[in-house]
């Protein structure tokens, strides 16, 4: 199983089109981070037979997404937020600690437009950085390969 994440595109909807392309034959499941919902909607039209979830950022205003939510998959669970309201930007303690609680084994998170992945006493986390609006290097986005052995994840850069 292998999940494609992606967060801030902030209007850019090429740079999704372009991920989406790269993984349309591999990927099994999209998950947008938030910051982006116009462009999202447009991609669940484009690619309908994808499954794509999504979740709202502090920039999508008048949403009625949620800002956090959580998805069973491959018998693994995961806990994906934007992020600004568990103040990611200061430390991902509050973010943690509601991954544990919902009994997550991944934490997907974004807001801060940096991308990066760390592994904490039995909980992978992930920030896919930016695809629209990178703070540092280039746009990037996340790849997680969830298989018999275990669950693998990296960013790669667009």
């Amino acid at each position: 199983m292998r999940v494609v994440v992606f967060s801030d595109s902030h209007g850019n909807y090429d740079v999704l089109e372009k991920i989406m392309e790269r993984h349309k034959e591999d990927g099994d499941l999209f998950i947008h981070l938030g910051d982006g919902e116009r462009e999202f909607e447009l991609l669940t039209y484009v690619y309908d037979g994808k499954k794509l979830l999504f979740v709202s950022g502090n920039c999508d205003w008048g949403t009625d997404k949620p800002d956090y939510d959580i998805v069973n998959i491959e018998g693994k669970t995961i806990f994906f937020t934007h992020g600004a309201r568990f103040g990611v930007k200061g430390d991902l303690n509050i973010a943690k600690l509601y991954a544990r609680k919902s009994g997550a084994d991944i934490l997907l998170y974004g807001h801060t437009h940096i991308a990066m992945t760390d592994y904490d006493d039995g909980l992978y986390i992930m920030n896919p950085g930016s695809c629209g609006r990178p703070r540092e290097g280039l746009p990037s986005y996340g790849i997680i390969d969830i298989t018999e052995a275990g669950i693998a994840m990296h960013t790669a850069e667009i």
